[in-house]
């Protein structure tokens, strides 16, 4: 792997002047799935890196951290990168907007406090958050980011520009995604049931990124008409590419405990997360999102959930 020099001109520039503080990596490592993902390196020699499948088609992405003056410079490379830069804005969070969510909770107040910076970022690209939210589905982050990760190192395409030499990867599109035979989803820990949605989810790609423009509700439907769409798996993929504030991860393994622990002293299960939450309606996936973002967790002192055998499984994908 070489260093991050840029020996070739970069197809599309920008300098954005948000007019307000951003912590750029901390937004951008809202989509990154583990720390091993070769999609993102971020805080390379100053820069932080993004290889994505656009409509234009794939592009690099470097961003810099925002300067003294506020400004904040990206490049890009490919033939998305006019589109990359574009969605620059959104992908840094600039359409989030928390002015009608209410604390409610002093400790909700506090991590509001202490960051208020944060915003849920939009990368406004359905499928590249539904297919690791996919292969996350019921089994330890451990087992999903690895799957996910032997998925786009086989089956990817090398990022334009010097994303390559920095071991930047895209995504597999969806014609890549459908011709994956069985026994290789086998080989990459990705068992039938997860495979088959994510092939489905390949087939109809086209009408799923058309979600990314619907209401919350419809891009709901529209996600979760596909087989193995469940309610946890829509969740995800409205938080990252729409950017939704009132979508909730539940069925998630930790969140409900969490949120439970850390707001009223004991664990939630699902339902009873769905009724605390009631009161912020609209702005429902904001307490979770505090509540991580405060390092706030129940104590992980009992037995931590084990890696599936995926050969064995028959889990019913949520």
């Amino acid at each position: 792997m070489t260093s991050p020099d840029e020996p070739v001109a970069p197809d599309a520039e920008r300098v954005w002047l948000p007019g307000r503080p951003v912590p750029v990596g901390a937004l951008l490592r809202q989509q990154r799935h583990g720390g091993g993902d070769p999609t993102h390196r971020l805080a390379l020699a100053g820069r932080h890196w993004r290889a994505c499948r656009t409509p234009d088609g794939v592009a690099t992405l470097a961003v810099s951290e925002q300067d003294a003056s506020g400004a904040i410079a990206a490049r890009a490379w490919g033939p998305g990168a006019t589109w990359a830069t574009e969605q620059l804005p959104a992908l840094l969070g600039e359409s989030d907007d928390w002015s009608g969510f209410e604390p409610r909770h002093p400790v909700l107040a506090e991590a509001r406090r202490r960051h208020p910076h944060l915003r849920l970022g939009r990368t406004g690209l359905v499928l590249e958050a539904l297919v690791p939210a996919i292969i996350e589905q019921k089994v330890t982050g451990q087992e999903a980011f690895a799957g996910f990760r032997a998925l786009v190192r086989r089956y990817g395409t090398p990022a334009p520009g010097p994303g390559a030499a920095l071991g930047l990867m895209v995504q597999p599109d969806a014609a890549a995604l459908r011709r994956v035979p069985s026994w290789e989803w086998l080989r990459l820990h990705i068992d039938p049931a997860r495979s088959r949605a994510v092939v489905t989810a390949a087939r109809h790609a086209e009408a799923l990124e058309r979600a990314a423009g619907l209401p919350e509700e419809e891009a709901e439907a529209r996600l979760r008409a596909l087989p193995g769409i469940g309610v946890w798996t829509a969740a995800e993929v409205r938080q990252r590419a729409l950017g939704d504030p009132d979508a909730v991860s539940f069925g998630d393994y930790h969140v409900a405990k969490d949120v439970g622990w850390a707001l009223e002293g004991r664990l939630f299960d699902d339902a009873e997360l769905a009724r605390y939450l009631r009161p912020w309606a609209g702005h429902r996936g904001r307490v979770p999102f505090l509540v991580a973002a405060a390092g706030l967790h129940r104590p992980r002192r009992g037995p931590r959930m084990a890696p599936r055998e995926h050969l064995r499984s028959r889990d019913q994908i949520a």
